[in-house]
Protein backbone atom coordinates (compact mmCIF):
# COMPACT_ATOMS: atom_id res chain seq x y z
CA UNK A 1 0.00 0.00 0.00
CA UNK A 2 1.62 3.21 -0.89
CA UNK A 3 1.48 6.59 0.61
CA UNK A 4 2.76 10.11 0.76
CA UNK A 5 2.80 12.47 3.95
CA UNK A 6 0.92 15.91 4.09
CA UNK A 7 1.93 18.30 6.67
CA UNK A 8 3.57 15.34 8.32
CA UNK A 9 0.52 13.14 8.53
CA UNK A 10 0.97 9.62 6.32
CA UNK A 11 -1.92 9.74 3.87
CA UNK A 12 -2.78 5.84 2.10
CA UNK A 13 -3.19 6.08 -1.25
CA UNK A 14 -6.26 3.42 -1.50
CA UNK A 15 -10.00 3.34 -2.38
CA UNK A 16 -12.84 2.62 -0.22
CA UNK A 17 -12.70 -0.99 -0.98
CA UNK A 18 -9.17 -1.30 -0.64
CA UNK A 19 -9.58 0.46 3.07
CA UNK A 20 -12.56 -2.18 3.97
CA UNK A 21 -10.79 -5.12 2.97
CA UNK A 22 -6.88 -3.74 4.61
CA UNK A 23 -8.84 -2.80 7.74
CA UNK A 24 -10.52 -6.54 8.38
CA UNK A 25 -7.66 -7.91 6.88
CA UNK A 26 -5.11 -7.17 9.97
CA UNK A 27 -4.23 -9.38 12.31
CA UNK A 28 -3.38 -9.34 15.91
CA UNK A 29 -3.86 -5.72 17.36
CA UNK A 30 -6.86 -3.89 16.37
CA UNK A 31 -6.45 -1.84 13.07
CA UNK A 32 -7.07 1.78 14.36
CA UNK A 33 -8.04 3.68 11.39
CA UNK A 34 -7.79 7.59 10.87
CA UNK A 35 -9.87 9.88 8.84
CA UNK A 36 -7.91 13.18 7.97
CA UNK A 37 -9.84 15.99 6.41
CA UNK A 38 -8.17 19.43 5.29
CA UNK A 39 -8.84 20.97 9.09
CA UNK A 40 -7.37 18.33 10.70
CA UNK A 41 -4.28 18.75 8.75
CA UNK A 42 -3.82 22.52 9.16
CA UNK A 43 -4.10 21.77 12.66
CA UNK A 44 -1.31 19.07 12.37
CA UNK A 45 0.79 21.20 10.77
CA UNK A 46 1.12 23.64 13.15
CA UNK A 47 1.14 21.12 16.06
CA UNK A 48 3.71 18.09 15.63
CA UNK A 49 1.95 16.06 18.40
CA UNK A 50 -0.95 16.36 16.55
CA UNK A 51 0.51 15.07 13.55
CA UNK A 52 2.43 12.06 15.65
CA UNK A 53 -1.13 11.14 17.15
CA UNK A 54 -2.55 10.27 12.96
CA UNK A 55 0.56 8.28 12.32
CA UNK A 56 0.27 6.26 15.21
CA UNK A 57 -3.06 4.73 12.74
CA UNK A 58 -2.61 1.75 11.01
CA UNK A 59 -4.88 3.31 7.78
CA UNK A 60 -4.94 6.87 7.18
CA UNK A 61 -7.76 7.98 4.69
CA UNK A 62 -8.01 10.62 2.54
CA UNK A 63 -11.50 12.20 3.53
CA UNK A 64 -12.18 15.32 1.91
CA UNK A 65 -11.34 17.53 -1.51
CA UNK A 66 -9.30 19.91 0.14
CA UNK A 67 -6.39 16.31 1.10
CA UNK A 68 -6.43 15.28 -2.51
CA UNK A 69 -5.95 18.81 -4.46
CA UNK A 70 -2.74 19.23 -1.35
CA UNK A 71 -1.36 15.81 -2.86
CA UNK A 72 -2.09 16.90 -6.26
CA UNK A 73 -0.05 20.01 -5.64
CA UNK A 74 2.94 17.91 -3.88
CA UNK A 75 2.73 16.15 -7.78
CA UNK A 76 1.25 12.91 -6.68
CA UNK A 77 -2.58 12.33 -7.23
CA UNK A 78 -4.86 10.15 -4.89
CA UNK A 79 -6.56 7.86 -6.36
CA UNK A 80 -9.79 8.29 -4.18
CA UNK A 81 -11.61 10.36 -1.68
CA UNK A 82 -12.54 8.30 1.46
CA UNK A 83 -14.75 9.93 3.13
CA UNK A 84 -14.78 8.87 6.72
CA UNK A 85 -18.68 8.43 6.90
CA UNK A 86 -18.46 6.29 3.37
CA UNK A 87 -15.99 4.35 5.12
CA UNK A 88 -18.18 4.06 8.48
CA UNK A 89 -21.41 2.47 6.11
CA UNK A 90 -19.01 0.63 3.70
CA UNK A 91 -17.70 -1.40 7.11
CA UNK A 92 -21.13 -1.84 8.55
CA UNK A 93 -22.44 -3.09 4.86
CA UNK A 94 -19.28 -5.79 5.63
CA UNK A 95 -20.20 -6.27 8.80
CA UNK A 96 -24.26 -7.55 8.48
CA UNK A 97 -22.59 -9.64 5.73
CA UNK A 98 -20.15 -11.66 7.83
CA UNK A 99 -22.26 -11.27 10.91
CA UNK A 100 -19.39 -8.89 12.69
CA UNK A 101 -21.01 -7.61 16.07
CA UNK A 102 -20.43 -3.62 16.10
CA UNK A 103 -19.90 -1.25 19.30
CA UNK A 104 -21.20 2.57 18.49
CA UNK A 105 -19.29 5.26 20.34
CA UNK A 106 -20.07 9.22 20.92
CA UNK A 107 -22.60 11.24 20.44
CA UNK A 108 -24.62 13.44 22.34
CA UNK A 109 -27.98 11.96 24.72
CA UNK A 110 -29.73 9.26 22.83
CA UNK A 111 -27.58 10.07 19.55
CA UNK A 112 -25.84 6.71 19.47
CA UNK A 113 -28.83 4.05 20.25
CA UNK A 114 -30.98 6.17 17.26
CA UNK A 115 -28.09 5.83 15.09
CA UNK A 116 -28.24 2.21 15.90
CA UNK A 117 -32.06 1.82 15.36
CA UNK A 118 -31.83 3.54 12.30
CA UNK A 119 -28.74 1.61 10.80
CA UNK A 120 -30.07 -1.84 11.64
CA UNK A 121 -33.38 -0.82 9.18
CA UNK A 122 -30.96 -0.02 7.31
CA UNK A 123 -28.83 -3.41 7.42
CA UNK A 124 -30.99 -5.51 8.32
CA UNK A 125 -28.70 -8.34 9.43
CA UNK A 126 -26.47 -5.62 11.14
CA UNK A 127 -25.34 -6.92 15.06
CA UNK A 128 -24.77 -3.73 17.71
CA UNK A 129 -23.57 -5.00 20.41
CA UNK A 130 -23.71 -1.89 23.03
CA UNK A 131 -23.82 2.06 22.41
CA UNK A 132 -22.48 5.02 24.45
CA UNK A 133 -22.76 8.42 24.05
CA UNK A 134 -18.99 10.37 23.64
CA UNK A 135 -19.83 13.03 26.95
CA UNK A 136 -18.31 10.58 29.83
CA UNK A 137 -15.73 11.07 32.25
CA UNK A 138 -12.24 9.89 29.89
CA UNK A 139 -10.31 10.48 32.87
CA UNK A 140 -11.98 8.12 36.00
CA UNK A 141 -14.40 5.92 36.85
CA UNK A 142 -16.65 6.16 34.14
CA UNK A 143 -13.71 5.31 31.77
CA UNK A 144 -12.92 2.17 33.42
CA UNK A 145 -16.23 0.84 33.57
CA UNK A 146 -16.64 2.04 29.38
CA UNK A 147 -13.52 -0.08 28.56
CA UNK A 148 -15.07 -3.17 30.24
CA UNK A 149 -18.59 -2.84 29.09
CA UNK A 150 -16.53 -3.05 25.34
CA UNK A 151 -14.70 -6.04 26.52
CA UNK A 152 -17.63 -7.21 27.84
CA UNK A 153 -19.87 -6.75 24.33
CA UNK A 154 -17.29 -8.25 22.48
CA UNK A 155 -17.33 -6.22 19.16
CA UNK A 156 -15.72 -6.84 16.14
CA UNK A 157 -15.56 -3.51 15.02
CA UNK A 158 -15.83 -0.05 17.31
CA UNK A 159 -17.24 3.02 15.60
CA UNK A 160 -16.04 6.14 17.63
CA UNK A 161 -17.03 9.67 17.00
CA UNK A 162 -15.70 12.36 19.68
CA UNK A 163 -14.45 14.62 16.97
CA UNK A 164 -10.55 15.09 16.39
CA UNK A 165 -8.91 14.69 18.48
CA UNK A 166 -10.34 13.80 21.51
CA UNK A 167 -11.12 10.39 19.53
CA UNK A 168 -7.62 9.71 18.51
CA UNK A 169 -6.46 10.06 21.56
CA UNK A 170 -9.30 8.01 23.10
CA UNK A 171 -8.77 5.29 20.89
CA UNK A 172 -4.38 5.34 21.34
CA UNK A 173 -4.72 4.99 25.22
CA UNK A 174 -7.40 2.48 24.90
CA UNK A 175 -6.80 0.36 21.93
CA UNK A 176 -4.72 -2.10 23.85
CA UNK A 177 -7.62 -2.93 26.56
CA UNK A 178 -10.16 -3.47 24.15
CA UNK A 179 -9.74 -7.22 23.97
CA UNK A 180 -10.61 -8.84 20.21
CA UNK A 181 -11.52 -5.91 18.66
CA UNK A 182 -10.57 -6.37 15.00
CA UNK A 183 -11.17 -2.45 14.00
CA UNK A 184 -11.42 0.73 15.56
CA UNK A 185 -12.07 4.22 13.65
CA UNK A 186 -12.46 7.44 14.67
CA UNK A 187 -15.59 9.05 12.50
CA UNK A 188 -16.21 12.30 13.88
CA UNK A 189 -19.98 13.12 13.74
CA UNK A 190 -21.01 10.40 11.40
CA UNK A 191 -23.31 9.24 14.66
CA UNK A 192 -25.12 12.37 14.16
CA UNK A 193 -25.82 11.88 10.01
CA UNK A 194 -26.79 8.54 11.00
CA UNK A 195 -29.00 8.96 13.92
CA UNK A 196 -31.03 11.68 11.77
CA UNK A 197 -29.63 14.81 13.37
CA UNK A 198 -27.56 16.04 10.72
CA UNK A 199 -28.78 15.80 6.73
CA UNK A 200 -25.62 15.15 4.27
CA UNK A 201 -24.91 17.26 1.37
CA UNK A 202 -26.48 16.03 -1.21
CA UNK A 203 -24.52 13.87 -3.85
CA UNK A 204 -24.11 16.79 -6.52
CA UNK A 205 -22.94 19.19 -3.94
CA UNK A 206 -20.46 16.68 -2.76
CA UNK A 207 -18.94 16.54 -6.73
CA UNK A 208 -18.44 20.15 -6.79
CA UNK A 209 -15.91 19.94 -3.45
CA UNK A 210 -18.72 21.96 -1.58
CA UNK A 211 -19.70 19.68 1.14
CA UNK A 212 -17.50 21.60 3.71
CA UNK A 213 -20.04 24.73 2.72
CA UNK A 214 -23.18 23.18 3.18
CA UNK A 215 -22.36 21.95 6.35
CA UNK A 216 -21.28 25.07 7.86
CA UNK A 217 -24.98 26.49 6.06
CA UNK A 218 -26.55 23.35 8.38
CA UNK A 219 -24.36 23.59 11.40
CA UNK A 220 -23.39 27.38 12.05
CA UNK A 221 -20.52 26.22 15.14
CA UNK A 222 -18.76 24.92 12.27
CA UNK A 223 -17.93 28.38 10.79
CA UNK A 224 -15.47 28.68 13.76
CA UNK A 225 -13.20 26.02 11.96
CA UNK A 226 -13.35 28.14 8.58
CA UNK A 227 -10.51 30.05 8.78
CA UNK A 228 -8.14 27.06 9.48
CA UNK A 229 -9.71 25.78 6.14
CA UNK A 230 -8.74 29.11 4.02
CA UNK A 231 -5.06 28.72 5.49
CA UNK A 232 -5.16 25.04 4.14
CA UNK A 233 -6.51 26.19 1.16
CA UNK A 234 -4.15 29.22 0.59
CA UNK A 235 -0.75 26.68 1.59
CA UNK A 236 -2.05 24.45 -0.83
CA UNK A 237 -2.50 26.84 -3.50
CA UNK A 238 0.72 28.50 -2.80
CA UNK A 239 3.26 25.75 -2.36
CA UNK A 240 5.43 24.44 -5.61
CA UNK A 241 4.22 21.61 -6.76
CA UNK A 242 7.38 18.92 -6.32
CA UNK A 243 7.44 15.61 -5.97
CA UNK A 244 5.61 13.69 -2.94
CA UNK A 245 7.10 12.14 -0.14
CA UNK A 246 6.31 8.62 -0.69
CA UNK A 247 6.32 6.48 2.03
Amino acid sequence: MSAIKIDGVRIDNVTLSEAVEAALAKRGAPCFVVTPNAVMLEACGKETRLADLLNLADLSLPDGRGVLMAAGRQGQALRERVAGIEFGEALLARASVDGARVFLLGGGEDVAQEAAKRLCVRFPNLRICGTCWGYFDRTGEEDRRLTEIIRACRPDILLVCMGFPLQEEWIASHISLLGDVRVVAGLGGSLDVWAGRIKRAPTAVSRMGMEWAWRMIGEPKRMKKLPALMRFWFKTYTTAKRPSQKL
